[in-house]
């Protein structure tokens, strides 16, 4: 299947704006009094809407119906099924590799900048660890992010907001440990926005590496894993996340709305 030149800029400019969306938390770390938990809550179940819904309605079925037209119908559902679960076990194993205490999972707020009790060496330990587990996260989030817009324009830019959304308190957690151990704004930032990067970077090396290769049946099996890695940050990390920063039922609402709004953007523009 022929990509044009300009759908893989548009792709990859939709992945670098997802990715780099940690800095929008290192800045909101920085210049924000105390944060918006209920705000923040709200928008990160809305995220796991949007990708939940997007995941299960839109992705999957495209897979499959790329792998049965490439396979036959029998064969091209199980292998669609195979590569979904696939997908998960990928993204569950670089989580099984994070040292938990460095977990970027870790909901923080901007008032443990004021926060003393930590020593100084132990929170540069926990923010430089932080940035590094994000990077690894953010490397198949960005094959993700890229492989659907390079699909449907549409659908990479839903997806790309719900991951940019789901960076923010990323950013956040990279910033307010590394801020407060060296008193360097500049600093904390750099590293917030680098563990960023990753995203374009496993979108590039994603697609070099398989551009090659790329036919109907490659398409299927990376868009049903995707679905399967996106299904999965959206339970383990998105809503684990909301409901740590906000009320059960402000995550459960943001989560229907991202559904909503995903179903009715499908049906307007599909």
């Amino acid at each position: 299947m022929s990509i044009s030149l300009d759908t893989l800029l548009f792709a990859f400019g939709l992945t670098l704006f997802a990715g780099l969306s940690t800095g929008i938390g290192s800045a909101l770390a920085f210049y924000m009094k105390q944060t918006n938990e209920k705000f923040l809550s709200a928008a990160l179940g809305f995220s796991a809407g949007v990708m939940i819904y997007v995941s299960m309605i839109e992705i999957f079925v495209k897979a499959r119906d790329s792998l049965e037209l490439y396979y036959g119908a029998a064969k091209g559902y199980r292998i669609t099924t195979i590569a979904f679960f696939a997908g998960m076990a990928f993204i569950a194993l670089i989580d099984k590799f994070v040292p938990s205490g460095e977990n970027p999972h870790e909901a923080r707020d901007v008032t443990e900048m004021e926060d003393g009790n930590t020593k100084n060496s132990e929170l540069l330990r926990m923010g430089m660890f932080s940035a590094l587990a994000i990077a690894i996260h953010n490397f198949p989030e960005g094959l993700a992010t890229f492989a659907s817009a390079v699909q449907n324009p549409t659908l990479g830019v839903s997806i790309a907001i719900a991951i940019a959304i789901h960076n923010i308190p990323e950013g956040i957690a990279v910033s307010v440990p590394i801020y407060f151990a060296t008193g360097d704004r500049k600093k904390a930032f750099l590293y917030s926005f680098l563990s960023g990067l990753s995203e374009p970077v496993g979108a590039l090396i994603g697609f070099f590496i398989l551009m090659r290769f790329f036919n109907d049946a490659l398409f299927g099996i990376i868009f049903a894993a995707v679905a399967g890695i996106m299904v999965y940050i959206s339970l383990d990390e998105l809503l684990p996340t909301a409901e740590k920063y906000g009320e059960h039922h402000i995550a459960i609402y943001g989560l229907i709305s991202g559904m909503m709004v995903m179903a009715l953007s499908l049906v307007l523009f599909s």
